[in-house]
Order: structure tokens, then sequence, then C-alpha cells
């Protein structure tokens, strides 16, 4: 939420061609109520997409479902792993793993309303439930309804007790059981998620599950998604200063549009992350004055000072 917005997801798609990317969790109510271009629209180059729905009523997904594959997405997504207390109080995210059933009637009902994909991520149990066979009578009932693809997050969720925040780090990593999925339902599609950062690291995982969804690894060092890209299909990397001109193209363009330069440039920052002048970098995209000019001209600056370390440059930052 508030970070792969489709500005982040269209700096993302420069860095991998095939990753799929998916939106920020959009609320049914978001879509039934307010404003749903805002919500879905997004850039044709950020293909393949999935639109990742919170909500827990069969009818009403269906209905934004059938929005978000009108507006083009590939892919549609139920969020049943998401922690917050916020999102509890509306019934949906993961406390919904403690109703499958549910789960598998909002499944079957977008699944008649598109012909695109329906997804579930979602975690491997709540609060204190910590055996294998939770998760696996959840995955058992949804793949019933027609879900063929699950994305879990290997931890559990701790509805009460734990911020969204620590949910992403505290509770123990059990990478085993989704290995284990896998092994059980063989003709299904896993996806895990949580605490993956290294190419190495998703080599490993590649060689038990069908993929591996990066969050915070992927934001705070994005080169890695060219790295695995590279690993994976044999692309060559691309240059730093390459993306960079095409997210000043980009920045120049939605300028036009109303966008302002500092909604784009925060999806940066990590871009030259463990490089040389890494925070002369982050500095001036970070830097108010700078921003405030709203030119996206200083994207180009700031990466002529970080890979040339020109001391004008490092002086006006």
């Amino acid at each position: 939420m508030d970070w792969s917005d489709r500005h982040c997801r269209f700096f993302f798609r420069q860095l991998s061609p095939h990753a799929v990317v998916y939106t920020e969790m959009v609320t049914t109510g978001a879509l039934i109520h307010g404003d749903v271009d805002r919500h879905l629209r997004f850039h044709p180059a950020e293909h393949p997409i999935a639109l990742q729905l919170g909500g827990s009523e069969p009818e009403v997904l269906a209905r934004c479902a059938a929005v978000g594959e009108a507006y083009g997405y590939d892919e549609i997504n139920l969020n049943c792993g998401c922690p917050s207390e916020r999102v509890q109080h509306g019934a949906f995210g993961a406390c919904l793993m403690a109703e499958p059933q549910l789960v598998a009637d909002c499944v079957k009902a977008m699944r008649d309303a598109v012909t695109v994909p329906v997804t579930v991520k979602h975690r491997l149990g709540i609060d204190s439930i910590e055996d294998y066979d939770f998760v696996r009578r959840f995955v058992e009932a949804v793949s019933a309804a027609g879900c063929g693809t699950f994305l879990v997050h290997s931890r559990n969720a701790i509805l009460k007790g734990l911020s969204p925040k620590d949910n992403r780090a505290v509770p123990p990593l059990k990478y085993d059981y989704v290995y284990r999925l896998k092994r059980e339902f063989p003709e299904f599609e896993f996806v895990l998620n949580g605490g993956v950062a290294t190419p190495p690291a998703i080599s490993e995982h590649l060689r038990h599950v069908d993929g591996v969804m990066l969050g915070r690894a992927a934001y705070h060092d994005p080169f890695v998604l060219a790295v695995v890209e590279a690993m994976l299909s044999e692309r060559p990397l691309p240059s730093r200063a390459g993306i960079v001109q095409t997210m000043f193209e980009y920045a120049a363009e939605e300028g036009v549009l109303g966008t302002s330069l500092r909604a784009i440039a925060r999806h940066l920052l990590g871009l030259y992350h463990g490089q040389p002048n890494a925070r002369l970098w982050r500095r001036m995209l970070s830097d108010a004055a700078l921003l405030a000019a709203n030119r996206p001209e200083l994207l180009l600056q700031a990466a002529r000072a970080t890979e040339n370390a020109l001391p004008e440059m490092a002086a006006v930052a």
C-alpha cells in the first residue's frame, strides 16, 4: 500500500520485461464508491499486470473483477494476506483465511465474471495456528473453486499484537510449508513470498516452487529485478543511466498531465543501491528545493552526478 503505484510499476517494468507486477491492494469499496480511473489506470508498458483486490463479498468482488478486466488487467488477485487492523475491520485480508469456504465463494464469483485468471495471495496461518494442515485445507477449498495460482507469504499473520510492518518480519519464515504445498498440489502454481532478497536465494526457491514474489527487496534495491531477469532469460543487463533516460521521458510526459516529479522520483531512490555515490543520488532526488522546481531534467542531472561524481553537482546537492 502506498508503494506499488503506477509510477513504481512502470519503473519496475524497465528493469524486468517479464516479471508480473501487482497493484497496491484496491478495496472493493474504493472501486464501487470512489474514483475508478484513479485506482485502475495504468501504462500499457506495465503488462503483464495483476489487479489486487481487497474484499469479502462475492457479488461485489465479481463486479470489481469485471471492471478490472475491462480496464485490461491480465490477472485478478484476491488479497487474503494483509494483516492490518483497518483491513480486519473490513472483514477481509488475512482474517479471511479463517473462512476458506467464503474465499472459495469469492473466487468462484470472480471466475464466473471474468475470463482472465483469478489468483489468491495468502499467509500460512493466522495468530497461533501453526500447523500445516490449516493452510493445506485452505488451498484445498479455494482450488476446488477454480483458483490455480497461490501466492504464499511464508509466515503467519498475527492479527492482534503486531503492526503490519512487524508482520513482515517477526513471524518466522516457513519455506518448507510452501514447498510441501507444491509437492502435494503439483497441478497448481505456487509463488513464494517473504524474506527473499538475492538472486541466489531466488534460484534456490525456484527449485521447489513455480515463482518468487519480491516486495521490499525489489523496492529498496530495484536493480535486483534486472539481475534476476538476466539470470532467468539471459537478457543483457540494462544500464542504470539508460533506465534513468527512460524515466526522464516518462516524467516529462506525466508532467504535462499534472503529475509531480516527486511522485515519480521517490520510487527511484534505490536504483543506485550499493553503487559508488549512491548517497548523492538519493540526496538529490530527495532534495525539497530541487524537487519543487518540478523539472524532469533533475533525473538526468542526478544520474550524471552519481556516475561521474561531478564536483559542481555534488555542491548543488
